[in-house]
């Protein structure tokens, strides 16, 4: 699967709500659906763009995103946190792996004293861990009771990637 990622625009607030508004592609997300196209483009406005590091995901050929790649700083300038988000119809279909070498193979290269990148994925999300794991993460451990979601305390598994395993793969 061929993936492009791009600076978000204030434009793609249609194609961004078409995922960001949907409960089950928010389930493990930080946040709760989008609920008006007001409050995502707010989002987009105040969060997205002067963002660091957060790309939209496209298929290769269209500009449309259909998902959101992030890497959040950590307190630690050597680490940074990787974070992202695939509308429904693209689950499956190789598209997150896809999305996060891309974002791997980028990353490294745009922040400054970045060495590893760390993915933190609920329990019950399968899905996501083996996308991080076609993409080469490692799984470090499990992380018991470790943060609020969403009405319950919840256990996170905890990946790495760090900046000479591109070497390897």
């Amino acid at each position: 699967m061929e993936v492009t990622l791009r600076r978000f625009d204030l434009s793609d607030v249609d194609a961004m709500m078409a995922w960001a508004s949907d409960p089950e592609a928010a389930a493990f997300c930080r946040w709760e659906p989008y609920e008006s196209t007001e409050h995502l483009l707010a989002f987009i406005r105040d969060t997205v763009l002067p963002h660091p590091w957060f790309r939209a995901i496209c298929l290769a050929g269209d500009s449309r995103p259909v998902g959101a790649v992030s890497l959040v700083p950590t307190a630690d300038a050597c680490r940074g946190e990787l974070g992202y988000v695939l509308a429904r119809a693209h689950w499956g279909k190789g598209v997150a792996t896809a999305a996060t070498k891309r974002a791997l193979t980028t990353v490294f290269g745009e922040v400054p004293g970045l060495e590893r990148v760390e993915a933190f994925v609920d329990v019950d999300n399968p899905a996501s861990q083996r996308v991080l794991e076609k993409a080469g993460f490692r799984r470090e451990g499990l992380l018991r009771r470790h943060y609020w979601h969403k009405g319950r305390v919840r256990d996170l598994v905890i990946y790495s990637f760090i900046s000479s395993d591109l070497l390897l793969g």
